[in-house]
């Protein structure tokens, strides 16, 4: 497809994996002021391919979360651009009171890839938006696969980060991600009346209220899978994934922290509860 500076372009991070894809999407737009989101890893070359697309017109770098395959490439971006970095916050921004106490009391992610030296150079309010004489981004707070995450509306379009993407669901991994604030964002997103959805991995969103509804009835369909598996005797996070994932055992880890947010998220409505202290290997019962 040709791309005009009044359309978003995309370099391709060369990140591929089984949790990224086919790699990060940072995206462009603008001509005489150019916004990138999401800079990708810190990779020389893919950096390097921003900047030589932009022609060295950066005015501004956006970054819907602080993992590293979005957020470590802002830092060598912006000393080579000059632009600043705007984002929700760092890392541990942003997370809801549930999970700040489950922090609090030891509860530590996995496998998410916690962009901890992320540092932006200005942070941005939940609608706040950032205008040029060429593009208005309004930045939009969505919480559930990591506290910080932000998606960024421009136009009718909707760059979704890892919030909503078509190729996968998305990870959340307490106690960054968080299923009820997931469900939550989902709900405000189809709010929106977005014609399209660029996802930060894998292609354009363009059945925006259908992928939605897809996405929220994955997550109703995993909950009723363990309050089922629950029903058959106690279980942890990782037993459960084994019983209810098709998925190969390098992805189990992954699985487990999915059933985790489940986890927490039933036991915050009473539906189950931990037989001892809440962690990542509890085991669960149903009430």
């Amino acid at each position: 497809m040709r791309h005009t500076t009044k359309e978003p372009r995309r370099i391709l991070a060369p990140n591929p994996s089984p949790l990224t894809g086919p790699g990060t999407n940072s995206y462009l737009i603008g001509a005489r002021n150019v916004a990138v989101i999401d800079p990708g890893p810190d990779d020389p070359a893919h950096i390097a391919a921003i900047a030589e697309a932009a022609g060295d017109r950066i005015s501004h770098i956006f970054v819907t979360h602080a993992h590293r395959d979005h957020s470590a490439g802002a830092a060598r971006l912006s000393r080579l651009s000059g632009a600043p970095v705007l984002a929700f916050g760092d890392a541990l921004s942003g997370r809801s009171p549930v999970m700040e106490g489950l922090a609090a009391q030891g509860l530590v992610g996995g496998g998410e890839g916690l962009d901890m030296g992320f540092a932006p150079d200005r942070l941005l309010r939940d609608g706040e938006s950032v205008e040029t004489s060429e593009w208005c981004l309004t930045a939009l707070h969505t919480p559930g696969h990591c506290g910080g995450h932000l998606c960024f509306l421009w136009k009718d379009t909707l760059f979704s980060g890892d919030i909503v993407m078509g190729w996968s669901s998305t990870i959340i991994s307490p106690p960054d991600g968080d299923l009820a604030d997931y469900l939550k964002s989902l709900e405000r997103i189809a709010g929106l009346d977005a014609q399209v959805l660029l996802p930060a991995h894998g292609d354009a969103v363009v059945e925006p209220a259908i992928r939605l509804a897809e996405l929220a009835a994955h997550r109703r369909f995993r909950t009723a899978q363990i309050l089922a598996a629950l029903r058959d005797g106690p279980d942890d996070a990782a037993g459960l994934a084994r019983r209810i994932y098709a998925v190969p055992p390098h992805l189990l880890p992954a699985a487990s922290r999915n059933v985790l947010a489940h986890l927490i998220a039933l036991t915050t409505l009473g539906a189950i509860a931990p037989t001892g202290p809440l962690s990542a290997d509890a085991q669960f019962v149903t009430m």
